[in-house]
């Protein structure tokens, strides 16, 4: 389907997606400073979000969803990480797992698992090994056959919102191919108590340890492919964009409000041009997002190199728009009880979500200059 013929079929549900989106922001921004201190889920939001059709919205048309197109996406997720980010990434991992397992599975359990994330049920990404790095489609843990299955022992880290989830993806190499599974979590599946992060507090990422956990077969999804929605390369960029938003925001309003000899902040030079810098460049980081998005949106094959430049710039503009925040702010913002510092914690964790900047920096090299073979799939 055309971005076209998406705009004329789905736009006023789209539409309506995001002005409940925005609605809900507000009340979440408020909201986001204590669930950050208190390292807690925001599970009231998260049940909100898919109370206002939300959940549907994002479930493809394929398999009993709206079926929102890529580019509405990205404005509900930049809406939610400039409110509170924790919600935005808890979301878009929720929503990765569930439309993957729809449709993944959907020569068999696929119908199951969009009626259960229709209906409310919590789902988790848990594919990322403490062993693999960033190459989160890549896993090098293997599973055993057994009755019914496969056995599985290892880990999978920085799994959102894994307490409060029903169901997780996962994946392990059998017959050394990776292979995609649902999990329903029980005693074979226990957390590790080691969450105490920096940035992102109420995501509760948390390390999960899997001990001959049986992965059923009737529960086997096959492999990512082209056509499906791809929820997080499509999220992570405007988990970042959302943040550099928020950041900018709040260096913008303490600018103007803080009298330094009789004058604002705001009007110092110094303030003026780096401001200028940040600006720019987030808008550029803003302007590429949105090229990814239609490119996915027209099927296009270089929507994914496209959404990996975003994410890269992305990530380095939120660090830097947040380190300035901290420069503008004084010791003001360096104080807890000031958003500033949040800002530049959650800002800092973009950078650790695959793929970090580090191997998105040597893959876009490598393309630009034609050098050597490319590295493995994620």
């Amino acid at each position: 389907m055309s971005s076209a013929q998406v705009g004329s079929s789905q736009g006023v549900g789209e539409h309506e997606v995001l002005d409940r989106v925005a609605e809900l922001a507000v009340g979440f921004a408020a909201d986001a400073a204590g669930y950050d201190e208190r390292a807690e889920i925001p599970v009231v939001g998260l049940n909100a979000l898919h109370d206002a059709g939300v959940d549907r919205a994002v479930l493809p048309r394929r398999v009993g969803g709206l079926g929102l197109s890529y580019q509405s996406f990205g404005a509900v997720v930049r809406i939610l990480a400039k409110a509170d980010p924790s919600i935005a990434t808890i979301w878009v991992m929720h929503a990765g797992a569930g439309v993957a397992l729809a449709e993944l599975t959907g020569d068999s359990a696929g119908s199951f698992f969009a009626e259960e994330f229709l209906a409310g049920k919590r789902f988790a990404n848990a594919l990322s090994e403490p062993g693999s790095g960033n190459r989160f489609l890549q896993p090098q843990q293997v599973a055993e056959p057994v009755a019914g299955g496969w056995s599985l022992t290892g880990a999978k880290r920085f799994v959102s919102g894994s307490e409060i989830a029903d169901y997780l993806l996962v994946n392990a190499l059998v017959s050394g191919a990776p292979t995609f599974f649902a999990v329903i979590p029980d005693e074979s599946v226990s957390i590790i108590p080691i969450w105490d992060t920096l940035g992102l507090r109420a995501t509760r990422s948390q390390l999960l340890a899997f001990d001959n956990t049986v992965l059923r077969a009737e529960y086997r999804g096959r492999a990512p492919g082209p056509g499906d929605f791809a929820v997080i390369p499509a999220g992570l960029p405007a988990i970042s964009l959302g943040i550099a938003d928020a950041a900018l925001a709040a260096l913008v309003a303490h600018a103007r409000s803080r009298m330094i000899l009789g004058k604002p902040l705001a009007e110092q030079q110094w303030v003026q041009h780096e401001v200028a810098d940040v600006q720019v460049r987030l808008a550029a980081a803003h302007a590429l997002y949105d090229q990814g998005l239609r490119e996915a949106d027209s099927a296009s094959p270089a929507f994914f190199s496209t959404l990996s430049r975003a994410k890269y710039l992305a990530n380095k503009v939120a660090v830097d728009v947040a380190q300035l925040g901290v420069r503008v702010g004084g010791a003001s913002g360096y104080l807890r009880q000031s958003p500033i510092q949040r800002h530049l914690r959650d800002a800092e964790a973009g950078q650790l979500m695959a793929y970090s900047t580090e191997v998105l920096a040597g893959e876009i090299g490598r393309e630009v200059l034609g050098a050597g073979s490319p590295p493995p799939s994620p």
